[in-house]
Order: structure tokens, then C-alpha cells, then sequence
């Protein structure tokens, strides 16, 4: 018999100026060009919805959001590469969609590169839709790649009285 079993679920929390480093490593594992850890600090500095999914004691999953006007914007979600395809992704969206609906969010937005055919699935099968395209949106090793542009309305659950 395990002790404490909720010891064993991956839980996803506010995202902590501690949190950096280990953020910051996912992200260079991840990424060709990654964020900078200073780009993660000034987020959360600035306010932004932060969050870190955390299994057994480390960090495996972040994203930040921001919201303004009604609107959000999805900045970077990522998961570790060893944590992938456990639907660790999918719960950390499923979180920023409610965290942003709570902010006052009537629709958020992203972009993502079209080669990362991963995350557009995961997008895709949680009710984004493409809207566009973003020209020379990333850096790439060969100069610049564009980018998909995605959204999807979000709103507040209704709750039984």
C-alpha cells in the first residue's frame, strides 16, 4: 500500500521565481532557440499566468499566459521530452484554459510553428482553430520560419446553483 498515492499524481501549481532554472533547462532541451531565463522572470514579474506541473518533487511542464482586454495569449507550454505523450500537455492546457477564462478571457490566442505537428494535434483536439499565419514569425537555423496562428473561445464553467 502506497502511503500517500496523491504523492505519485503530477500536480500543477502557480509557477515560482524558484521554478526558473528547471523551467529554463526544459525549455533548452526543447527549443533550438529558447527563452532566456530572464524572459520566464519578467514574465512572471509582469503578472502573467505562470504555471509548473510538478511530479514527484520536479518540475516536468510549464506555460505562461498573459490577458488583457478580454483576450489571452498563450506564450509557451512545454513538457519535458521525457515526460511527453503522458498527457501531461494536455492537463497544463486544459489549466491555462481555465485560468485565463477566470481572468476575464473571452478567447485566447497562439502560435506555433508548423513543423511542431505534436503541439498543433494537442491544440487542434482541444477546440483551436487556425486563423492564419505569422510570416518569419520564429528563428530558425535556416533563417526565419512562419508561424500557425490558432484560437479558440474560452468563457467561464457554469456551475449548479
Amino acid at each position: 500500500m502506497i502511503a500517500n498515492p496523491s504523492a505519485l499524481a503530477p500536480v500543477i501549481r502557480e509557477m515560482r521565481q524558484t521554478d526558473v532554472p528547471r523551467v529554463a533547462a526544459i525549455e533548452r532541451e526543447a527549443y533550438e532557440f529558447p527563452w532566456s531565463p530572464g524572459i520566464f522572470r519578467d514574465c512572471l514579474l509582469a503578472g502573467y499566468i505562470g504555471l509548473a506541473t510538478e511530479f514527484r518533487g520536479e518540475v516536468i511542464g510549464y506555460a505562461i499566459a498573459s490577458v488583457a482586454a478580454g483576450e489571452a495569449h498563450l506564450l509557451n507550454l512545454c513538457v519535458a521530452l521525457a515526460h511527453r505523450r503522458g498527457g501531461h500537455g494536455r492537463r497544463l492546457l486544459a489549466t491555462v484554459l481555465e485560468r485565463v477564462a477566470e481572468a476575464g478571457a473571452a478567447q485566447i490566442h497562439l502560435e506555433v510553428r508548423p513543423s511542431n505537428d505534436a503541439a498543433i494535434a494537442l491544440y487542434i483536439a482541444n477546440g483551436f482553430e487556425r486563423i492564419g499565419v505569422r510570416r518569419r514569425y520564429y528563428r530558425a537555423s535556416s533563417g526565419n520560419e512562419d508561424a500557425v496562428l490558432l484560437a479558440r473561445a474560452v468563457g467561464r464553467r457554469r456551475h449548479p446553483a
